[in-house]
């Protein structure tokens, strides 16, 4: 028996949803382990486990863990973009409050709107730009630069955002031929060489100095890397169950997920501009989303 399209748009939201809160879930032991390791030692940590684990589920679906097409420009752009994105992004969340960055986060599909129109030429009316300059405002108002934002260490959640929109934009391009599980290993084994770089330069050193807690921080990675893999696998297979324009929107949750958690434990109290400004973004992006939706043709229906 077939099932209808509510229920998978039921089911594709669901999946989003635990997607995010499992993103979310990622960010606080990736935070709690940077109290105690270099970013740069987390970053090579996560990478490898994530890795290994896409690894064993490509082999587990037979597919291969090298293909000619990894090595393709497409395929180098995103490469590029995830390692600016996870490095700036770990860095972020390591040095502010995690409620902040994740207000920050949820512009980047508005940043992927006018990537598009940029770089694939894909029409976009002076509404869908508007609401483009109004979240990006948003993003402004929660760092208030000039005034008693968050200071010079905002830069790095500016270039999580810029480095995730160019990673999504690059997905875009990248060849068919290349299953999710191939994709998730390729992203998660350019953080090894990205936290070995920042080692080497000596960036983002160690944070928290004296807990030199081993074990612990080593179990908030080991955590951080099996949830992160969970949730995008669920992201994968929300994408796949229901309709893009219903389950979309769900990625929002993603910023009620960080500023709960940052509040309940690390102790966080987001101020009046990171509320104003993410209702800004969350308002822009969801207009977008929908004025997306408008102008597609509505679909054939078979006779």
């Amino acid at each position: 028996m077939s099932r209808s399209p509510a229920s998978d748009n039921l089911k594709g939201a669901g999946l989003m949803i635990a997607a995010m809160a499992g993103f979310a879930i990622e960010d606080v032991f990736l935070k709690s382990a940077a109290r105690s390791f270099p970013v740069g030692l987390v970053l090579m940590l996560f990478g490898a486990g994530g890795t290994l684990l896409f690894a064993l589920l490509a082999r587990v679906a037979r597919q291969g863990l090298w293909h000619p097409d990894m090595a393709s420009r497409p395929m180098i752009l995103r490469a590029a973009s995830e390692m600016l994105g996870r490095l700036g992004y770990t860095m972020a969340i390591a040095l502010m409050p995690l409620s902040t960055v994740s207000a920050i986060l949820q512009a980047t599909p508005l940043v992927v709107v006018a990537g598009a129109a940029l770089i694939f030429h894909e029409k976009v009316g002076w509404r869908r730009w508007l609401a483009i300059a109004v979240g990006l405002s948003g993003v402004m108002l929660i760092l208030r630069p000039g005034g008693e934002g968050l200071g010079p260490v905002a830069i790095f959640a500016l270039l999580g955002m810029a480095g995730f929109a160019g990673r999504d934009l690059a997905t875009r391009a990248s060849p068919r031929s290349l299953s999710n599980w191939q994709l998730g290993l390729c992203g998660f084994a350019v953080l090894v060489p990205t936290g070995a770089l920042l080692l080497a330069t000596g960036i983002g050193g160690r944070l928290g100095a004296g807990s030199g807690a081993v074990a612990p921080a080593l179990g908030f990675i080991a955590i951080a890397t099996v949830v992160g893999v969970a949730g995008y696998s669920a992201l994968t297979q929300a994408m796949r169950t229901g309709e893009v324009s219903v389950v979309t929107p769900f990625r929002y949750t993603r910023l009620l997920f960080g500023v709960l958690l940052g509040m309940a434990i690390f102790g966080e109290s987001p101020g009046l501009p990171v509320y104003l400004g993410s209702a800004l973004i969350l308002g822009a992006g969801l207009y977008s989303l929908w004025r997306e939706t408008r102008r597609r043709p509505p679909p054939v229906q078979s006779a």
